[in-house]
């Protein structure tokens, strides 16, 4: 038998998916993640999952890691000390930076400018200049390149990064710049612009290329590290890591590239709901994985996750393709506090943390949180993961006494009631921002609901957007491990053209994607991949002549089939998704700025689990009844074992269902049904559903 291994590491814990390929049965196991020393959470994990299903490490054929090592070395702001070579008369451009503000109206007068990763006192400037058109206009100074970079070493900086102005037309000087400076600086990190990000516009790709040298030493020794802890524990599998885009690639290729492995994290989230909505048959879905902190939204069409050119984390915002994943600050952890000056009920993005955490969890906490609001309104069991966590409903309500006590509200269920309305509110807000301002209609998307705490919002969430069914994965809380284990190797090649539509020809630009390709296919076949399994897809960044911002559009190769009519195909293509996205279009030349190659390998082979057939009727997971607050009172609502439900069950709300890593629960007017697959699948009542899935 072979098996693989998802491996998500969060803030808090690190989730483990053991994967058996042949017949699909899973083993997971949380623990308590070690920031000190990720890998060793990490092994730990893995030894647990290993444990339950009898096996031996070096059984793992592969591990497949979503990371946050990137993410927090930016929000942590623990990154190297990064030194910066520009071209002489750009050494301000990360000072200059965008125009744009954060906030509404005269949101400049309270925002404080982050500071650059590479300070002005570490970026120095380089004697040469590339004309736009890629022919060199000044030759590179190497004497005083050298200089440069001696002056660089004495300022102490633990990595280097290279942008200088055009190199996206013609990367020689930055090339022969990155060779000097591996003499100079021996043995240190080097981020060249024209590899990290080979695209227009100075300051993205000079942002981009800082924050890639600025995760890299970091990135790159815990990667070594964990290798070497792997192969130590007998561990015979290859190490991939999840990149934004949610693609795997290899452990050297993440090290060299981190600035691609931003939102790892969220990205393993995304694919794993993938992975399960098609299980169910749902090709189109919006997901919402709710955790303790914060809440993360995307938007999935026909199996396919939306994919941005821009990646944001904390205020850093960077070129690289990611999930268009949004994050808001609302999860199980948000506090609900009364401003004194508005008198008005707020949740978040204040969070109890880990530490003291909710009230409920008996650590400290006295804050009203999300948390402490769902177990008053009886939606959180006193008892959790089969007794191992007990919650302090007493402790709960008098957190959410403060609640009542700074409002009018008269009981402290009522208070209870509007944090969750409130905090269901603000996710709905995000998951319009992936939906309805991008031009999409929610009522025609299914919900993918995970993350510890999603599968208790889910089915109010479905009542506010209107999309159903509403469908909770197995095994919701490590949702993210699952993407790492179903998800499949991908990689990209860029090229900048900026070029009329009118001085291009069907032939040229088949030509030029077909080379990208070529060299997209690199590292999957170097990886063992055969050309047969490898997928490619075609995009291109397009704008009307004169435009400051571009659009991603799909390209179909097979228009470009010599026969005329491939560009005209692509224009109607940029003008539908203008027309949807702005509700207008213009008279005006079209025009290429970028194009890309992407390469993905096979999708791995993983059966999914199938569950015993049953009937209707779910008695023989029943555990218990309790009273849960609904329409302004409390009803009787049965308790399932999640464990003990078989295919076909059909609960009827009010309802709760438990399970190790999250709870479910089924409001009033709605069913939840077992799909064969392990997803449970809500719905209002009377609403057909398909299971044959």
């Amino acid at each position: 038998m072979t098996y693989r291994i998802g491996v998500d590491v969060g803030g808090t814990f690190t989730d483990i998916l053991l994967m058996n390929e042949e017949t699909g049965e899973t083993f997971r196991a949380k623990t308590a993640s070690t920031p000190q020393d990720q890998s060793i959470g990490v092994l730990r994990g893995m030894e647990r999952a290993c444990k339950q299903a009898g096996i031996s490490l070096d059984q793992i054929g592969e591990v497949l890691h979503g990371t946050t090592v990137a993410t927090n070395a930016i929000l942590e702001g623990k990154g190297a000390k990064v030194g910066l070579l520009t071209t002489t008369g750009f050494r301000q451009v990360l000072q200059i930076a965008r125009s744009f503000v954060p906030g509404g109206l005269a949101g400049w007068i309270i925002w404080p400018k982050p500071e650059p990763l590479a300070s002005l006192e570490d970026t120095f400037e380089i004697r040469e200049r590339i004309g736009s058109d890629g022919e060199v206009v000044i030759e590179l100074d190497e004497a005083d390149a050298r200089v440069q970079l001696r002056k660089l070493a004495k300022r102490g900086v633990e990595a280097l990064s290279i942008s200088l102005i055009n190199s996206f037309t013609n990367s020689s000087h930055e090339n022969r710049l990155a060779e000097i400076a591996a003499e100079e600086l021996p043995g240190m990190p080097i981020s060249v612009s024209s590899t990290v990000l080979p695209e227009l516009r100075e300051y993205e790709r000079t942002i981009t290329t800082v924050a890639n040298a600025y995760v890299q030493p970091q990135v790159a020794k815990y990667v070594a590290n964990l290798e070497t802890q792997l192969k130590g524990s007998g561990v015979q599998g290859k190490l991939f890591i999840l990149r934004s885009d949610g693609g795997l690639v290899s452990a050297q290729t993440a090290a060299e590239n981190p600035v691609s492995l931003l939102l790892s994290g969220p990205a393993g989230g995304v694919a794993g709901a993938v992975w399960v909505a098609e299980q169910t048959g749902y090709r189109d879905f919006l997901t919402i994985d709710i955790g303790g902190t914060s809440t993360d939204v995307a938007l999935v069409q026909d199996l396919t996750p939306r994919v941005g050119r821009e990646t944001t984390v904390g205020d850093l915002k960077v070129r690289a393709t990611s999930i268009d994943v949004r994050t808001i600050g609302a999860g199980g952890g948000s506090i609900a506090h009364v401003p004194a000056l508005t008198k008005a009920l707020r949740v978040g993005p204040q969070s109890a943390g880990a530490v003291p955490g909710p009230a409920a969890y008996g650590a400290g906490g006295v804050e009203p949180t999300v948390t402490d609001a769902n177990v008053v309104l009886g939606y959180l069991p006193t008892e959790l993961a089969g007794g191992e966590i007990s919650l302090d409903r007493a402790a709960a309500r008098t957190a959410v006494q403060r609640i009542v006590d700074a409002t009018s509200l008269n009981t402290v269920e009522a208070a209870a009631a509007g944090i969750i309305d409130i905090v269901n509110e603000n996710m709905l807000g995000a998951l319009r921002l992936v939906s309805v301002q991008q031009g999409f209609d929610p009522r025609e998307f299914a919900l993918v609901a995970f993350g510890g705490a999603g599968p208790l919002h889910a089915n109010a969430l479905g009542i506010l957007t209107g999309a159903w069914p509403v469908i909770i994965p197995p095994s919701p809380g490590v949702l993210c491990a699952y993407g790492d284990a179903t998800t499949n190797l991908r990689n990209e090649s860029v090229r900048t053209l900026v070029r009329r539509f009118s001085d291009m020809t069907d032939d040229r630009l088949k030509e030029m994607l077909l080379e990208l390709a070529t060299s997209a296919r690199v590292p999957l076949t170097t990886g063992g991949i055969a050309a047969a399994d490898q997928e490619i897809t075609y995009s291109a960044d397009l704008r009307y002549h004169g435009q400051g911002f571009e659009i991603p559009v799909t390209i179909d190769l097979d228009a470009f089939d010599g026969k005329g009519g491939g560009l005209d195909v692509l224009s109607s293509a940029f003008d539908a998704e203008h027309q949807r996205l702005f509700s207008f279009l213009l008279d005006t030349e079209h025009e290429v700025v970028t194009i890309r190659a992407t390469v993905s390998g096979p999708r791995p082979e993983v059966i999914a689990p199938v569950l015993p057939e049953g009937s209707s009727d779910p008695a023989e997971a029943l555990i218990n009844t309790s009273d849960i607050w609904a329409d302004g009172g409390f009803v009787k609502a049965n308790i399932y074992d999640r464990v003990k439900l078989k295919a076909r069950n059909v609960i009827h709300g009010p309802a709760i269902v438990t399970e190790m890593d999250s709870t479910t629960l089924v409001l009033p007017g709605h069913t939840a049904t077992v799909h064969r697959s392990g997803s449970i699948l809500i719905q209002p009542l009377g609403a057909t559903e398909t299971l044959e899935g």
